[in-house]
């Protein structure tokens, strides 16, 4: 069997993003394939959930920035709207943001979701491009649509690539809830990209002990050190590795 592994990039202009696995047509050094199995039920939500959370983390860093806004929209205390009504809410806040951002010749982008509180209640988070001019801005706009409660807006910040944000967004609900709640909604002009794969032929994830080996950095970038995760996938048997590297100089 032929030595080497499949790699995949994707990037976002100030880091990358690369997920890296030996397959059945290339082997690794030292690595004695582990018998197949199905996966479990844990296992296969664990990795949906991790799915999940790395594609809304990837449309993040094509779409956001740090300064966007991450905004939170309650209804009045002691009003409890059923989905129904809330989705047709939602529905009307982003048809009305939508055509204040056209009139500022802005485009308006977001993921959103809507989150069913301690006490059953409804809250509705979203995350969105922000803007200002002289005349309006997105704190405004939303301020003057949203009339059915509180609007609070905290501005994002790139700490760990966005993932705490991504976990949020993404997390598991409690309980029996409806689809609606239960999953994220993105705006369909989100920037999606597809990766770049390159076959690394002559190359082992795994030393000559069958010991995962630890990325290393090309010129100019560093390896964000949570972002590493190694090991040998418990299905397929075969090693993999995933990292994030992100430019020393991010001017570039």
């Amino acid at each position: 069997m032929r030595t080497g592994y499949k790699r995949a990039v994707w990037e976002f202009g100030w880091c990358m993003e690369v997920e890296e696995k030996h397959t059945g047509n290339f082997g690794a050094r030292g690595q004695k394939r582990q018998k197949r199995r199905k996966a479990t039920k844990e296992e296969i939500a664990r990795h949906n959930q991790w799915k999940r959370e790395r594609d809304v983390r990837r449309l993040i860093k094509w779409n956001f920035g740090e300064h966007d806004y991450w905004t939170t929209l309650t209804y009045k205390k002691g009003y409890r709207p059923s989905i129904k009504e809330t989705r047709k809410d939602v529905d009307t806040l982003i048809r009305k943001t939508r055509t204040a951002y056209r009139k500022a010749d802005q485009e308006l982008k977001y993921i959103y979701r809507v989150e069913v509180g301690g006490n059953g209640g409804l809250h509705i988070h979203i995350l969105l491009n922000r803007f200002a001019t002289e005349k309006t801005a997105t704190d405004l706009i939303l301020a003057s649509i949203w009339t059915k409660g509180h609007v609070n807006f905290k501005t994002t910040y790139n700490e760990g690539g966005y993932q705490k944000l991504a976990e949020y967004i993404t997390k598991p609900t409690k309980g029996a809830e409806n689809a609606y709640t239960k999953n994220y909604h993105p705006s369909r002009n989100l920037i999606r990209k597809e990766p770049k794969e390159k076959t690394i032929n002559r190359r082992s994830l795994l030393d000559k002990k069958g010991k995962n080996i630890p990325p290393k950095a090309p010129k100019g970038y560093y390896i964000d050190p949570d972002s590493i995760r190694m090991g040998i996938n418990p299905v397929t048997g075969y090693a993999y590795r995933h990292y994030t590297l992100i430019k020393l100089d991010r001017r570039i």
